[in-house]
């Protein structure tokens, strides 16, 4: 018999070179397949053993089709009553087209209709459809003008081992995982490299496939069901003999296995999950599972080894300038830790790859799914490692220029900010070309915000230059390495500009005025505190004493705790995020402020505005976001199109000799003081910018607004 083994785009000659080693005859690659001539113990084994292919099909008929009539003929063609039986269940699986079937749905519903209709002419019984479990599957392939009908004997995808029943985030494929495992060496490398180390293991994939291999045991032995399982023809007691002895060859295998296998991540739960399909691969207790962070990357144990990961790539995890410093940091402990050692590093990007700075041996190029990837592998030799660059190390002549500016700027606003007593403001926004980030102090934390470079920069000298940040800060402000938070700030919108970018939960305690604040350097794109702000809250403060406040688009409160500290009669605190109001809720109770006189209310903010009730403030914060398309909102919202209607509707709930402080971040913004002409306007945009926004003309516009008379 000839069968067809088919296998993601990419590793045709690795799944030739497999079937060969399984003791196929007559194998011919083809494109993303092989086809071999065999027994059916030939296919039994190649579903059993191949940890590269993806299904293993049994043609029955190849024949010409143009039409859905040739297409139907041609499946009729075939005695199906030798392969199913009369109420069975079956399930077709076509590609291809013609110039007269150009849907699969149409022609896969042809291939069962003749199916059926050939088995009830003769039995008087008809099969059904069953598109998880049936009895037998049918492939048909149209291809330039040919239609090959095949029994599929896989059933479910063979990359399907039964381990994996959770994932991490963007899994790898289990045969993409064994394809890269064999580009890398193993598991002939065990012998000479007897650990193999993933320290970006996410659900442990690659660790368990090769956990796998080095144990000799075969990757369909998990598996419940195969395609043959309910074929006419199966041959049980063949199969029954070729899974005993995959069997005793995996007990063989355990028993004399001696690599070690260790996967770390920094994430705990993913870990979790590693661990549980391990268990279910009969590996347990074999792969030491480890919480840890790139920075503490090390050898397992002493001698030599291979490391192979598939880190995550920003088409799909994570911002390119973040991961490429990950990817700097890895390099760096590589060369320092890793002599002697062989790497694999399978990513989707090139260009993060290229900043390991390691000399690539061979580069093979894969896909994972849709996305072109490339597999890096290196020798690291003792004499090229190289010590890690040191705290205070020689910087370049445009680092030191902006380390320059750091100190210059922190000198130009040292009196201020001791007279204020400021422990949270802005050192330096853009003011090289060269170094487009903004720098934060918090105390002794300094948060950074990259602004995303436009395309025509090389990601990799726009990242260099973010190396040179985060490399001078420390020593220019005296500061610990690791409080420099690193974050990228792309154009947002909708809900993206507050949504959440990470998870450590580390919050912060700041002072303001008097203010005890929550902010967050890790979590968000902001931080909790809008630092551009701190004289507008300070204004608040001061105008608050016995008023009634209300604080509209609160975010995190901020604003609201000022009126309070000022001796507001009470507060409103109006937002549609239920996140930002408990933090409000707590920066409120951070201060000895809750309940009572302290409202907050979950709402769109424009809804509640627009609802009728009485005028019943006497001060009115509002500080929307420029653009807003939230899912939760009933309207988007533009603040140049939609002020006007903003401020009118805020107007009608201030009380006369109240005043509303109205203000947006959007750098064009234009008031319309035609339609508002019915009220007081007083722009105090420059009254409320401190020394440390001064250079950041545009961060924001604020206008105080009373009624006329």
């Amino acid at each position: 018999m000839k069968f067809f083994v088919t296998c993601p785009k990419g590793i045709e000659g690795l799944l030739l070179e497999e079937l060969k080693t399984l003791g196929m005859s007559s194998v011919k690659e083809t494109q993303a397949g092989a086809y071999f001539d065999g027994e059916l113990a030939d296919a039994y084994r190649v579903c059993l053993w191949s940890r590269l292919a993806n299904r293993v099909l049994l043609p029955l008929q190849v024949s010409p089709v143009n039409t859905a009539d040739d297409l139907y003929e041609a499946v009729q063609q075939v005695q199906w009553l030798d392969h199913l039986r009369p109420q069975g269940t079956l399930s077709v699986d076509f590609t291809g087209r013609t110039e007269h079937i150009v849907n699969t749905h149409f022609g896969a519903q042809r291939v069962k209709d003749a199916v059926v209709d050939q088995v009830r002419a003769v039995t008087g019984n008809r099969p059904t459809v069953d598109r998880v479990q049936p009895d037998l599957g049918i492939n048909v392939h149209l291809y330039s003008g040919q239609a090959t009908i095949a029994l599929d004997l896989s059933g479910d995808s063979l990359h399907r081992r039964g381990y994996r029943k959770r994932a991490g985030q963007a899994p790898m494929k289990e045969n993409l995982a064994a394809a890269v495992l064999y580009r890398a060496g193993w598991p002939e490398l065990a012998a000479t490299h007897p650990q193999l180390l993933d320290p970006m293991c996410g659900s442990g994939t690659l660790l368990i496939e090769a956990a796998m291999m080095a144990a000799d045991i075969a990757p369909g032995l998990l598996r419940q069901r195969f395609g043959f399982s309910r074929w006419l023809k199966h041959d049980k007691g063949l199969w029954r003999e070729l899974h005993e002895e995959a069997v005793q060859r995996r007990e063989r295998g355990l028993a004399g296995l001696a690599v070690r296998f260790s996967g770390y991540d920094r994430d705990a739960s993913v870990l979790q999950i590693a661990a549980q399909n391990a268990e279910r691969a009969g590996l347990a207790g074999l792969i030491d599972w480890r919480e840890q962070d790139m920075v503490e990357l090390a050898p397992p144990a002493p001698g030599p080894g291979l490391l192979v990961t598939n880190p995550p790539y920003a088409e799909r995890i994570g911002d390119e300038t973040e991961l490429m410093y990950m990817y700097r940091q890895m390099g760096e402990r590589l060369k320092r830790q890793f002599g002697g050692w062989k790497v694999a590093i399978f990513s989707g990007n090139a260009q993060q790859c290229k900043v390991i700075g390691l000399k690539v041996d061979r580069q093979y190029k894969l896909y994972n799914g849709a996305i072109e990837c490339g597999l890096f592998v290196f020798t690291l030799h003792a004499e090229r490692d190289r010590p890690l660059p040191q705290e205070g190390g020689v910087h370049s002549e445009q680092a030191q220029m902006f380390a320059n500016r750091l100190k210059k700027n922190l000198k130009g606003l040292s009196k201020w900010l001791k007279r204020e007593q400021i422990e949270c403001y802005r050192l330096y926004d853009a003011d090289m070309p060269e170094y487009a980030v903004a720098v934060d102090c918090y105390g002794d934390w300094v948060h950074v915000q990259e602004y995303a470079p436009p395309r025509s920069v090389d990601p990799r000298k726009a990242f260099e230059r973010l190396q040179d940040v985060i490399s001078v800060i420390p020593d220019a402000l005296g500061v610990k390495p690791e409080r420099v938070v690193l974050k990228q700030r792309r154009r947002q919108q909708g809900s993206s500009q507050y949504g959440k970018q990470g998870q450590t939960d580390h919050f912060l305690e700041v002072q303001e005025h008097g203010c005890k604040l929550r902010v967050n350097l890790h979590d968000y794109l902001d931080t909790g505190l809008f630092l551009d702000h701190r004289p507008v809250r300070r204004h608040i403060q001061a105008l608050s004493a016995g008023k009634d406040v209300l604080n509209l688009f609160c975010y995190t409160g901020t604003a609201s705790v000022h009126a309070a500290l000022g001796g507001a009669a009470s507060t409103t605190s109006v937002d549609m995020s239920a996140t930002y109001l408990g933090w409000a809720m707590k920066n409120m109770g951070l201060n000895g402020f809750s309940g009572g006189a302290n409202q907050f209310i979950q709402a769109d903010c424009i809804k509640w505005l627009n609802q009728p009730r009485a005028a019943t403030f006497d001060l009115i914060f509002m500080d929307p976001p420029t653009f807003s398309n939230s899912k939760r909102m009933e309207e988007v919202l533009d603040i140049q199109r939609d002020h006007v209607s903003l401020v009118q509707a805020a107007m009608k709930l201030l009380r006369p000799g109240g005043v509303l402080l109205f203000s947006n971040n959007y750098r064009r913004f234009s008031l319309d003081y035609e339609a508002l002409a019915g009220f007081d306007i007083k722009d105090i945009t420059a009254k409320t910018l401190d020394p440390d926004f001064k250079r950041s003309k545009g961060i924001h516009v604020c206008f105080e607004i009373r009624h006329r008379g």
